[in-house]
């Protein structure tokens, strides 16, 4: 079911608006719709992203709670980190 979304501006932006639409071969009406389904699709993706992130939390408190995750220390991490960057600047080389 489609819903009507109703909104003020002044009289110069309206047409402003409407010419640059016009422009574009389309009416206002279309370009205010696309802006509505381009921020409705980007809080999508953003629930996509937070559903996500969620799970991979609760997945790694999982992991700590059933005992199958092992801690590295500050040094032996940088260290790991630091061979893990030179590995792939070097694959980038040859």
């Amino acid at each position: 079911m489609d819903t009507r979304i109703q909104f003020r501006v002044d009289e110069e932006t309206k047409r402003l608006a409407q010419k640059m639409a016009e422009s574009q071969g389309r009416t206002l009406s279309d370009a205010c719709r696309e802006l509505a389904e381009q921020l409705a699709d980007q809080q999508r993706k953003l629930l996509c992203h937070d559903t996500w992130l969620t799970e991979q939390i609760n997945l790694a408190f999982e992991n700590v709670d059933s005992g199958k995750t092992s801690f590295v220390d500050h040094k032996s991490a940088k260290t790991r980190m630091a061979e893990y960057k030179t590995n792939i600047r070097n694959r980038h080389k040859q």
